[in-house]
């Protein structure tokens, strides 16, 4: 039997959100290393744990591994999430990476200043640059890509959420990505994940924000 997964980062969401839900829906069990202190963080320098020197860091299946897309890949593809062949994969990718790209955008407007118009900001692209892409894939299709879930899918519920936080109304226009969101969360991995006292992380507070710009310190 192999030994548990570990993750490796702060107890916040950040960029190992994606790979807690990913996990979660392939019902894979796992631990979590909360980063605390600058010693921890110099401590996995000093082991050579950190490929780049930055996390998320994964312990799964005798590797370390870093590097967010290439854990959320190799999870992906472990737990038959990645599609059925490379052409279904691409477009995985595509939806995966313009999630990513969105959700970079929230994760930092949570750590700067002057963040009104950045949230407008955030608000326009999501309205016209990246919904309008989901919204047309489920037209009709239950899925993204090959009528089976996958990585894309858990990424689209996770940004969706995400974006409900700030802007409660957003999906109002998007009839079909709403639903979307209704079926994923009767998923029982899922709908489990969504109730309190879940591995699921909170918005970031003050709290967090102190402990990630300490650790990270230069």
């Amino acid at each position: 039997m192999s030994e548990k997964v570990i993750l490796h980062y702060f107890n916040a969401r950040g960029k190992m959100e994606s790979i807690r839900w990913l996990l979660t829906v392939a019902e894979v069990e796992f631990d979590e290393v909360y980063l605390t202190t600058r010693d921890q963080y110099l401590k996995l320098l000093d082991d050579g744990s950190l490929m780049f020197q930055q996390v998320p860091m994964v312990e799964i299946d005798g590797m370390k591994l870093v590097q967010t897309k290439a854990i959320l890949h190799y999870i992906a593809e472990k737990y038959s999430l990645y599609g059925k062949d490379i052409k279904e994969r691409v477009m995985i990718n595509m939806y995966s990476e313009g999630l990513m790209d969105l959700m970079e955008m929230i994760m930092i407007h949570a750590f700067v200043s002057g963040t009104k118009a950045k949230l407008d900001d955030i608000l326009t692209k999501a309205k016209e640059r990246y919904l309008p892409v989901y919204e047309k894939a489920l037209s009709g299709p239950v899925y993204l890509v090959g009528g089976k879930l996958s990585l894309a899918d858990v990424q689209l519920l996770e940004c969706t959420l995400m974006l409900e936080e700030k802007f409660p109304a957003i999906l109002a226009d998007f009839p079909n990505t709403k639903a979307f969101q209704g079926r994923m969360s009767q998923i029982p991995s899922i709908s489990r994940f969504l109730q309190p006292g879940s591995k699921r992380k909170p918005q970031p507070d003050e709290k967090i924000k102190k402990t990630v710009m300490e650790v990270r310190a230069k």
